[in-house]
């Protein structure tokens, strides 16, 4: 079994940070750096014929990211979304997210304290774990620390032949995309106060716990000064957010209270927020310096520090400078330019062409020079005996006998009761020509082709046909894009040979 990190050092002094999670009434574990941030679960593009783990592809700022089901990597039911439902975006050369019921705490363990012998027989149906640990708090749990990396690699299945590259297909070289330089964010933990989010960045926090139980107030004490609670044997004094900064404190506490343990001047402290929100990759160029105006007054600007703006300026997030949280008389009572300018995307000087249809909620997209026509789904569609489901059956199209593939039963996606809206696109491939019956036809594509990207490999052998994606942020849009090649298996492929025979052998 491996281990689960770096040995204690002599004396058991070594400690470890994890990010503490849910599925289901199980606690689970992964180390911090291992977690790149934590967002809502998004909406998410459906990949048909995927991998039941795998819930879909989804935009997080520009980039195509696999979401993933801890429930189904474990062989469990798959919950639906809940409002305290989150994704955890594995840090990585190609980054996952990973769906979970509810995110927990961030915990400091010692490395001593994480047991890996037995962690394999404690490990349950699916599990596949490096260790455990005992969670300190109000209900004291144990928490798997998940060999999640393994747990995927196990799930998806790598493609069993190199993939070409997604521009290639339509006849256009593909730029390699550029590593993206990990110094280019900032890991930013946040929370709300009086209604406003904070951060604080990720280095200056040690861990996030709930509220404490046992709180022993100080007489005569300032208002920000909430008091003393036992931690990890000391005690650790706690300071109101919401007084460092001076809003008026709550009249009643919601239970939603996080304390946010963070050394400040060498002490270490307990900051009480009213809720976590995240935790953040924040682009640095999106973090820019307090106005010079804000920052030389002396009310609760002066405690931040600079300003992230995301979400295109929709949320702003004020990050909190942590030597500047206390003045200087409480500190000594507690202790005894510019900015670069994004990199430039090579252009690769041609457009590209696709017919975009829809089924359900998700959108395909077909090179228009594969598509002869669409057209309406007749009234009239003769029947075949003993077809395949797949097969809706053949229409007359101008003198010519077409089969027509349902989409939707070829994607394994439940029937769509017959309306107006369906369409038939008709498609060649190598040796077939066949009509598609989908939903509706959003109409054409035209984009560039260095803004296709290849689909993530989690999308897996049994998924070759989705071979990239276009990222259409600013609409917030992703169009799947099909290999015509793929289009049917070598089975179905064999069948309309031999339907295709017979037809002409039934043609006088």
């Amino acid at each position: 079994m491996p281990e689960a990190g770096p040995q204690a050092a002599a004396g058991g002094s070594s400690l470890r940070r994890f990010l503490t999670f849910r599925s289901g009434a199980d606690l689970y574990a992964l180390p911090a750096e291992e977690v790149l941030e934590i967002i809502r679960v998004p909406p998410v593009a459906h990949v048909p014929q995927a991998t039941k783990s795998l819930m879909g592809l989804a935009n997080l700022r520009g980039d195509v990211l696999p979401v993933a089901s801890l429930a189904s990597l474990l062989g469990r039911d798959r919950a639906d979304a809940s409002p305290t439902s989150r994704a955890i975006v594995l840090a990585g050369a190609s980054p996952v997210a990973l769906a979970v019921d509810a995110v927990d705490a961030l915990v400091t363990v010692e490395a001593r304290q994480v047991e890996t012998r037995q962690s394999k027989l404690a490990a349950g149906p699916g599990e596949r774990l490096h260790g455990a640990f005992e969670v300190e708090g109000r209900h004291a749990a144990i928490a798997k620390v998940l060999d999640i990396q393994f747990m995927l690699a196990a799930a998806f299945v790598a493609r069993s032949r190199p993939r070409k590259e997604p521009a290639s297909r339509f006849g256009a070289p593909a730029a390699s995309p550029a590593p993206e330089d990990a110094g280019s964010r900032q890991q930013l933990v946040t929370f709300d106060v009086a209604g406003q989010e904070f951060a604080l960045a990720l280095d200056a926090v040690e861990e996030i716990v709930p509220g404490a139980e046992r709180v022993a107030a100080i007489p005569h004490s300032e208002a920000l000064i909430r008091g003393v609670t036992p931690y990890r044997d000391t005690l650790l004094p706690l300071f109101s957010l919401r007084g460092l900064l001076g809003f008026p404190p709550v009249a009643e506490a919601d239970g939603r209270e996080k304390i946010i343990v963070s050394t400040i001047g060498g002490i270490l402290v307990g900051l009480v927020a009213d809720r976590m929100r995240s935790i953040i990759a924040a682009d640095r160029e999106l973090v820019e310096p307090l106005p010079p105006v804000l920052a030389a007054r002396m009310g609760g600007e002066a405690r931040v520090h600079s300003i992230y703006r995301g979400d295109d300026g929709g949320r702003l997030v004020s990050i909190l400078a942590p030597d500047r949280l206390f003045q200087e008389d409480v500190m000594q009572r507690l202790g005894g330019g510019d900015r670069p300018a994004a990199p430039a995307r090579e252009a690769v000087g041609r457009e590209l062409e696709f017919v975009v249809f829809r089924l359900g909620d998700d959108e395909f997209g077909l090179p228009i020079d594969v598509v002869d026509e669409i057209a309406r789904v007749p009234d009239r569609i003769t029947r075949v005996p003993k077809a395949p489901k797949f097969l809706e059956g053949v229409i007359n199209l101008r003198g010519d006998v077409l089969p027509l593939v349902d989409q939707r039963r070829r994607f394994d996606m439940p029937k769509l009761a017959e309306g107006a809206g369906r369409h038939v696109v008709v498609v060649r491939t190598e040796r077939h020509r066949a009509g598609l019956i989908v939903d509706s036809v959003s109409g054409l594509l035209r984009t560039a082709a260095d803004t296709i990207e290849p689909a993530p490999d989690l999308t897996g052998e049994a998924t070759r046909l989705v071979h990239s994606v276009v990222n259409l942020e600013a609409a917030g849009r992703l169009v799947l894009l099909l290999d015509p090649a793929e289009l049917l298996s070598r089975s179905e492929r064999s069948l309309l040979d031999a339907f295709a025979a017979k037809t002409k052998r039934a043609d006088p």
